[in-house]
């Protein structure tokens, strides 16, 4: 079968397309599954970059969608032809977090899903959303339980609630459709006035560019009448932490998801104490908030904003496209 292999120390030059024995058939308890389709997330770049320490010959991707082939013993909750996406963390599958590391993640510590079939614990898995195709379900394992996560299970996302997103990536992208879809106002960041444009046509209500407005988190917080919004949706990390915190309301909510302006730096703790906010890091989430999460896409009809399609020989050129930061949405390979 194929697969995509990154040869240590790491590089989008040395992903290489392989052949590799297939899997076994499935034990007891396991499934066997013909994947289908992968998204990109900065996690999967990192890892293929090398900025993240693999394995050599690792296989990359976090997440995987496909087709249930076969089925174990004592598996009740899938059948042949079902149509499955991965979980990132195969072992958290319920309760508080437990894990805040990699060595079990797929495409990281374990092999990932740019191959296409594989043999795992049922519970690796959840069921797909119907109506989605697998390009369209891998996006959520992700960016879209890590949106849903940091907005429903932890912040308490209500109708009325405001929120701000930052950029306009997947897990941006999808914060913005699922505070629309739960009855909140959103506003959103970003460098480029035309893809402003596009958050528009998606229903955020308030934009500013970042570049051109340098206090973009007091513009955030006059556009709420001077109260601050209630959720903000920090991906940036050190280098626009400070600009959230002034946007965020007292007692409000600031889940810290990424580090692309870098790893450390300032935070203003005096203004973070005064504004009494719950700075709140996380990341993706459990088996049992994915499937809630895919229960929601069922009921609201929201489908995931698909950027481009890559063929998955084409791995290394998807991530070169990422890399270059004109996307908006998720990029996608599927085969």
């Amino acid at each position: 079968m194929r697969a995509i292999t990154l040869r240590a120390p790491g590089g989008l030059d040395r992903l290489e397309v392989t052949d590799r024995p297939e899997p076994a058939s499935p034990g007891r308890g396991e499934v066997r599954v013909r994947i289908r389709a992968s998204s990109l997330n900065y996690h999967d770049y990192a890892v293929a970059a090398g900025y993240i320490p693999a394995t050599d010959g690792r296989i990359p991707m976090a997440d995987g969608a496909g087709i249930v082939e076969e089925v174990g013993e004592g598996v009740r909750n899938f059948s042949v032809g079902d149509c499955v996406v991965s979980t990132f963390f195969p072992d958290w599958l319920d309760g508080a977090p437990t894990v805040g590391e990699f060595s079990r993640t797929p495409g990281d510590g374990i092999d990932g899903f740019a191959q296409e079939l594989v043999t795992l614990p049922a519970t690796a898995f959840t069921k797909a959303p119907k109506g989605y195709d697998h390009a369209e379900a891998a996006t959520i394992t992700t960016a879209g339980l890590t949106a849903w996560r940091a907005l429903v299970v932890d912040g308490k996302l209500k109708a009325g609630d405001t929120v701000l997103v930052l950029g306009t990536g997947g897990v941006s992208i999808w914060a913005l459709q699922i505070a629309k879809a739960m009855g909140a106002r959103v506003a959103a960041t970003s460098s480029s006035d035309e893809k402003l444009e596009r958050v528009r046509a998606l229903g955020a209500e308030f934009l500013v560019n970042y570049k051109s407005q340098e206090d973009w988190g007091r513009a955030v917080r006059d556009w709420t009448g001077g109260r601050g919004v209630d959720h903000v949706v920090e991906v940036g990390g050190a280098g626009t932490l400070a600009q959230s915190i002034e946007a965020v309301r007292v007692g409000g909510h600031i889940s810290l998801i990424g580090v692309l302006t870098g790893r450390g730096g300032e935070v203003p703790t005096a203004k973070l104490m005064a504004k009494q906010a719950r700075l709140q890091g996380l990341i993706v989430g459990s088996r049992r908030e994915q499937e809630d999460f895919v229960r929601a896409l069922e009921a609201n009809g929201i489908k995931p904003v698909i950027d481009s399609r890559w063929p998955l020989e084409r791995l290394a050129d998807a991530f070169r496209h990422q890399e270059a930061g004109r996307h908006f949405g998720k990029i996608v390979v599927e085969w």
